[in-house]
């Protein structure tokens, strides 16, 4: 098999491409084998932002993350991989548009879907916003965390449903007066940390990790939300970014071309959220 396409690398006898955004895997030709045909692959879709404003803001959700080893390949794959029963895409000579997901900016906002030919992996939910007007955590590839005022209730994740998952819900954040906390957004292998007393923010879930590209990387990692205390709760690991500390501060970003969801900003409602992290395509197959 032959193509072209995004940043190639060689594993052994496998050929690896990745996009860390919009490109085309344009195919010339294909193995006399039908199964080297079989494309191993990982799609994570752009991160989540975290939320904003007042004392106990959630994390962002993580980006959608999918992935499938082809029946010939050797690599080390995550806990997350369809195959069997994922969604297997066959190569064919012709050009698969390929669309890498930007991470959500500030304002609050959630990440944008990554996309290799039939495969979709949808963006990290938003974490709750806790300054008026107050928004709810909102469902995605991994949902965004709760905050500790009216919308303590975390986001969904595996939305829309993928098998496998492609990634966990948001924590639930603490709405006892004087002891709020926000919390985590949710990451592809965990949920979201729920946010405790006194005042403990919630760690943003963590993501998966995958040797696709030839060594051991972990992507999609929930943001940390916020304590009313200026406790800050830890990225998960996959390139989550940490909430904000005390006094006004921003959120950390989420980690580029990883998925991670934003960490939560703090202090008033003009703090930056932590923006998303953007996504990533990796095509790996058998050429030799």
């Amino acid at each position: 098999m032959s193509a072209t396409g995004g940043t190639i690398t060689t594993c052994g006898n496998f050929k690896i491409h990745t996009f860390t955004g919009p490109g085309t895997f344009c195919v010339s030709s294909l193995s006399p084998c039908a199964a080297n045909n079989v494309v191993s692959y990982l799609v994570v879709a752009g991160g989540g932002s975290g939320g904003i404003g007042g004392d106990s803001p959630g994390g962002g959700g993580a980006g959608g993350f999918r992935e499938f080893k082809s029946p010939v390949d050797s690599y080390t794959a995550s806990p997350l991989n369809g195959n069997p029963g994922g969604t297997s895409i066959t190569a064919t000579t012709s050009s698969f548009p390929i669309t890498v997901g930007a991470g959500a900016p500030y304002p609050a906002s959630k990440g944008s879907d990554s996309v290799f030919s039939t495969v979709t992996s949808a963006g990290g939910g938003v974490g709750a916003k806790k300054c008026s007007p107050s928004t709810p955590a909102t469902a995605g590839g991994s949902g965004g965390g709760g905050d500790g005022g009216g919308n303590t209730t975390g986001g969904a994740g595996n939305t829309p449903p993928t098998s496998p998952s492609q990634g966990f819900p948001g924590g639930t954040g603490q709405a006892i007066a004087a002891n709020r906390g926000g919390g985590g957004g949710g990451g592809a292998t965990v949920a979201g940390g729920n946010a405790s007393s006194p005042q403990q923010a919630g760690d943003g879930g963590a993501g998966a990790t995958t040797s696709i590209t030839g060594s051991p990387v972990a992507y999609a990692g929930g943001g940390g939300g916020v304590g009313q205390s200026g406790d800050t709760g830890a990225g998960g690991t996959g390139g989550g970014g940490p909430g904000a500390g005390a006094g006004p501060s921003p959120g950390v970003d989420g980690t580029v071309n990883t998925g991670g969801g934003g960490g939560a900003g703090n202090g008033n409602c003009n703090s930056d959220s932590g923006f998303g992290g953007s996504g990533i395509v990796i095509i790996r197959y058998k050429f030799q």
